[in-house]
């Protein structure tokens, strides 16, 4: 019944940015928190930026000034603005929505988007 649909990623130059897209279908209304995760290759998965049902946003603190997490409520859409990218962010970047609350904890989150590629060469 829920269904994440992510789009935005791509290859770019560094310093140039992206606008991440993850489209929420389904029984928004329980999806308290919305997060976006990334994984590198060889490296695990790690939380990147959420935002609560009220809008409130938490970020890592690798990416806390660079990135900002935003939605719009209506369109039940969760974005991620991300600004002078550097290779360092080079990482497949996935959605994720949590019937909790926000938190880094991979477990908390019950549905996840395909994940999307960013490269930052």
């Amino acid at each position: 019944h829920v269904q994440l649909v992510e789009s935005g990623g791509g290859s770019v130059q560094a310093g140039e940015s992206l606008r991440l897209t993850c489209e929420v279908r389904g029984a928004t209304h329980s999806h308290i928190c919305m997060a976006w995760f990334r994984q590198a290759q060889g490296r695990e998965r790690e939380g990147v930026a959420a935002i609560d049902t009220a809008g409130a946003p938490t970020y890592a603190y690798a990416v806390a000034g660079r990135f900002t997490i935003s939605k719009d409520n209506v369109k039940n859409t969760l974005y991620l603005q991300m600004n002078s990218l550097k290779p360092e962010v080079t990482a497949m970047y996935y959605c994720a929505t949590s019937r909790g609350w926000c938190s880094w904890s991979r477990p908390d989150y019950g549905y996840w988007g395909q994940g999307t590629q960013v490269t930052v060469s």
